[in-house]
């Protein structure tokens, strides 16, 4: 008799369900994913003890019919592809057909279902074993009860984290689909209390609000542009507004949420020079393509997908949110206003390019009166994707909050730019084209003095502003630099009188002899000294004198530890750092012509407003914050 046996369905099962059913939050996704797919508009998902007592998932979709219905818990059994070619055309976010049938191996699941043509029907399982089928009465769309999950594979117990960090990955992956999804009332529950509520009026930022609080909302600015092949838009947070991670970074490819690291890395470094090193935004980024452009059949639990056309994609992606923040970026303020202020003064307006599209005093009245007892206009103490929710009495002041708010000015975190840009619409024929905004001017400030030989002190008719002179000067070498290292010129070398020599290993020298044309694009000009060193004898004049051994080295160490050279990089590597060698530091005193020398050629800067790590340049003090310090306003 042979050795190899074809294995029954209920073991094969068991595997699958190895793949697919990792932990409660798997078991979420697979039946939200479901409920999507069946065209629903509400979504209800009720967990006990973070799933692992109870998951029930409750939908208004299509609903299935009896054969349907059975059918469901066979393996491989889909109704999204029929045939190979459909592989390559994915638009559902299920289609394996393996979710239903792996789910019910390791659990006992109770199935209410009706397509609202005929009368509903409940199935029960145990263990991937029909138990009862029965007729009940249901209305049109689908209600899944799964309970005991790995009641008989207690194995998989045993690598289960803690209930809190399991229903984290669960509130995670729900305020994901919100977030894809915003014409979906989705709703999460655990242990009767209300997690996650969203109202499915398609207002994307509504849903930010939700999730990570109104503060930050209003601080979400809007994107959008468009290739022959790809459509990408959505919203990221203004530079001022940073995590510490990047898991607040949401990507949706024709609305599924996938984990893309060059896209990721694209997002990132939109926002180069404007976020400080290790600091991350807020972002939510939608692309649409023709599905044959990507390739979602290549993980398990479909959260990596392939994309075709990628160097197409990724500048799109980059250049588009880059310009918007070039369009929005402004002086951080010392501090969050209670009260908007009006001043008189147009210049007062370049600090605050968004303004809400309503009524200030009406709007204050009705946030007032709304979060009398415990105010909702506040970010939650938890503002993570994972962290922690709200209790039912606060979601549902939120909820009238917007409800609110909706009525009064239509669209509550609507706000205005020249274009009138805030959520991008697409039509049939494509996405009208916008024009970037105009760059913002640098204020006409009058010098009082300078504190500690580090921060220059200047005021204007709306208060004062603090400038970081290193910063300020940081960046006004960088911009100088980074034109510089792109013009590299034979004829603008300056001969050393002692040749630096550089050592290396016999593989890096190998590299660097590779990637030589590189270095001589940023002025590194080595040659041949031995088998494994280098030596230097000339570099451009423009090289901060006194620095040349320690940024060649930098720069080498570029090449290395990359293995290649990317010469976009290396210029911007080299510009940063020659600005930060060459600008003043702290605890230096300037005179008052330096200070207004400073501030003119900060005025002339691109983006005047941050160095080049990120860091503000200058911060804002109004006058009215001021007045409130000394108690003059009250």
């Amino acid at each position: 008799m042979g050795k190899i046996q074809i294995m029954d369905e209920w073991l094969s099962n068991k595997i699958a369900a190895g793949e697919v059913v990792e932990r409660p939050s798997s078991v979420v996704k697979e039946l939200v994913e479901n409920a999507i797919d069946a065209g629903s508009t509400s979504i209800e998902v009720f967990l006990e003890e973070a799933g692992l007592t109870s998951i029930q998932v409750t939908d208004n979709g299509s609903g299935m019919d009896e054969e349907d219905a059975l059918k469901s818990f066979s393996r491989h059994a889909t109704s999204k592809i029929s045939k190979e070619p459909d592989l390559f055309r994915i638009r559902t976010l299920g289609f394996r057909g393996e979710a239903l049938a792996s789910i019910a191996s390791v659990s006992k699941v109770t199935l209410k279902t009706s397509d609202g043509e005929h009368n509903g029907l409940e199935i029960q399982m145990d263990g991937g074993h029909l138990i009862e089928k029965k007729p009940t009465a249901f209305r049109r769309g689908t209600d899944i009860t799964i309970a005991q999950l790995f009641y008989n594979t207690p194995a998989r117990l045993k690598y289960l984290k803690t209930i809190q960090t399991e229903l984290g990955h669960s509130i995670d992956y729900m305020n994901r689909l919100a977030l894809a999804y915003p014409e979906i009332a989705f709703k999460l529950v655990h242990n009767g209390g209300a997690l996650l509520q969203t109202n499915g009026r398609g207002n994307v930022q509504q849903v930010i609000a939700a999730i990570y609080g109104m503060q930050n909302a209003k601080k979400m600015i809007p994107f959008s542009a468009e290739s022959n092949d790809y459509k990408v838009h959505g919203f990221v947070s203004l530079p001022e507004v940073t995590r510490a991670n990047k898991n607040y970074i949401s990507i949706f490819v024709n609305g599924r949420w996938v984990k893309h690291y060059l896209v990721q890395k694209a997002i990132v470094d939109a926002y180069h020079t404007y976020l400080p090193i290790e600091r991350y935004p807020i972002a939510v980024l939608y692309i649409e393509g023709d599905p044959y452009l990507t390739d979602v059949n290549v993980h398990p639990a479909k959260l990596q997908i392939r994309l075709s056309k990628e160097q197409e994609l990724l500048p799109l992606v980059q250049n588009a949110i880059n310009q918007a923040i070039r369009s929005a970026i402004h002086v951080p303020v010392a501090e969050k206003k209670e009260k908007p202020v009006r001043v008189p003064s147009e210049q007062m307006n370049i600090w605050k390019p968004y303004t809400p599209n309503f009524d200030e005093n009406k709007m204050t009245a009705i946030v007032e009166k709304l979060s009398s007892e415990n105010s909702i206009v506040k970010e939650p103490a938890a503002t993570t994707l994972i962290g922690g929710g709200s209790s039912q009495p606060e979601v549902e002041r939120m909820e009238e909050m917007l409800t609110v708010l909706d009525m009064e000015w239509g669209n509550p975190l609507r706000v205005e730019t020249p274009e009138d840009l805030v959520e991008p619409v697409f039509e049939e024929q494509g996405l009208e084209k916008k024009e970037p905004e105009k760059k913002e001017p640098f204020p006409q400030l009058e010098i009082v003095g300078q504190i500690h030989g580090t921060y220059i002190v200047a005021q204007m008719e709306d208060g004062f502003y603090l400038i970081d002179q290193h910063a300020a000067q940081e960046r006004i070498k960088y911009e100088y630099f980074r034109e510089k290292v792109g013009e590299v010129n034979a004829n603008e070398r300056q001969s050393l009188l002692l040749p630096l020599t550089f050592h290396y290993s016999a593989d890096e020298a190998l590299v660097l002899k590779e990637n030589v044309h590189a270095l001589e694009e940023v002025g590194v000009f080595l040659e041949d000294f031995g088998q494994s060193s280098f030596v230097v004898r000339e570099h451009p004049t423009w090289f901060p004198k006194g620095f040349e051994q320690e940024l060649i080295e930098e720069l080498i160490e570029q090449v290395l530890k990359t293995r290649r050279a990317d010469v976009k990089k290396l210029r911007e590597e080299a510009a940063i750092m020659m600005s930060c060698k060459k600008s003043i530091k702290a605890n230096y005193y300037l005179t008052k012509e330096q200070m207004v020398v400073l501030l003119d050629d900060l005025r002339k800067a691109d983006n005047p407003f941050t160095c080049p790590h990120g860091r503000p340049v200058m911060v804002h003090f109004s006058t009215y914050e001021v007045e409130k310090m000394f108690k003059r306003v009250m």
